[in-house]
C-alpha cells in the first residue's frame, strides 16, 4: 500500500486542482516566427494502409516551444540535457498585460518584478516564470507597425538579470514569438534571449492561457521531446493549480 500513496495523493488533488493547458494547438496555420516557413504535414499511411501515420516537416522552434541554451549559444546544453527535475517547476505569473494593452512596446522591468513580490512575496529560488501579456490572444502577433519593425511587449534586461542573479530562476516563458520587445531586437538583436541562454536557463515560448492562472501556487509540467543535440523543439506544457 505504500507504494500506492502517490496514487492517493493524486485522487485528492483532483478534487482541489485543475490542469490548464498552456499550449497552442500544432497545425499549419499555427503562428510562428516569420523567418520560418510553415510546418508541412503529409500522410504516407492511411487506414486502407492499415494504418493512419503523419510525416511532418518543421524547424524546431515552431509553435509553442522550449529554447535550449545551444539555441543561441555555442558548446552550452541542448534539450536532451535539461533534467526531468527542470522540468516540473512552481510558476509564478507576472501579469503586465494591461500595460501591454495599453503599449505594445512595453518592456517588462525589474520595477515589474518588485511590485508583484510586494503583492505576493518573494520568487522562489527554482521558479519558472511567465509574463502574461494576453499576447496569444491576437490574430496579428507580430504587429508590424509602418516603420517596418515589430511591435510587440517583451522582457527588460534588467528584469531578466534581477530574476536569474538574484532570484536563481530556473526557466522563463512567455506569449510573444521573442523574449526581447520588438523595438529592442530591432535595435539591440536578441540580448536578452542570448544573456537568458548563456547562464544556461531554458524558455518555453508562446504560451497562451496564462490569463487562467493565479500569480502564485501554480506548478507548470514543460513537456518536449528528448531530442539529441537539439536546440529546441515544438512543446506541451500544462499547469496544475487550484481551483479556488
Amino acid at each position: 500500500m505504500e507504494n500506492r500513496k502517490l496514487w492517493e495523493q493524486y485522487a485528492e488533488w483532483k478534487k482541489e486542482y485543475r490542469w490548464v493547458d498552456l499550449t497552442r494547438e500544432l497545425s499549419v496555420e499555427t503562428d510562428h516566427w516569420s523567418g520560418f516557413p510553415a510546418m508541412e504535414v503529409e500522410v504516407p499511411y492511411d487506414y486502407p494502409a492499415g494504418f493512419f501515420a503523419h510525416r511532418y516537416s518543421l524547424v524546431s522552434q515552431y509553435g509553442t516551444h522550449v529554447d535550449a541554451p545551444c539555441h543561441f549559444v555555442q558548446g552550452t546544453r541542448t534539450l536532451d540535457q535539461i533534467t526531468p527535475e527542470e522540468m516540473v517547476l512552481p510558476l509564478c505569473v507576472i501579469d503586465v498585460a494591461e500595460q501591454a494593452a495599453a503599449n505594445p512596446d512595453f518592456i517588462c522591468g525589474t520595477a515589474e518584478i518588485l511590485a508583484w513580490e510586494e503583492k505576493y512575496g518573494r520568487i522562489p529560488d527554482g521558479a519558472f516564470v511567465a509574463m502574461r501579456t494576453d499576447w496569444s490572444r491576437r490574430a496579428d502577433m507580430d504587429n508590424v507597425g509602418e516603420d517596418g519593425v515589430k511591435h510587440f511587449p517583451g522582457w527588460g534586461m534588467d528584469a531578466l538579470k534581477f530574476l536569474i542573479e538574484e532570484r536563481n530562476v530556473a526557466a522563463f516563458g512567455h506569449e510573444p514569438k521573442d523574449t526581447d520587445a520588438g523595438i529592442e531586437s530591432a535595435v539591440n538583436g536578441y540580448a536578452g534571449e542570448y544573456y537568458l541562454l548563456e547562464q544556461d536557463r531554458y524558455q518555453i515560448e508562446m504560451l497562451c492561457n496564462l490569463d487562467q492562472l493565479p500569480a502564485v501556487g501554480a506548478l507548470i509540467f514543460c513537456g518536449f521531446p528528448k531530442a539529441k543535440g537539439s536546440p529546441g523543439f515544438t512543446a506541451r506544457c500544462l499547469a496544475l493549480c487550484p481551483k479556488a
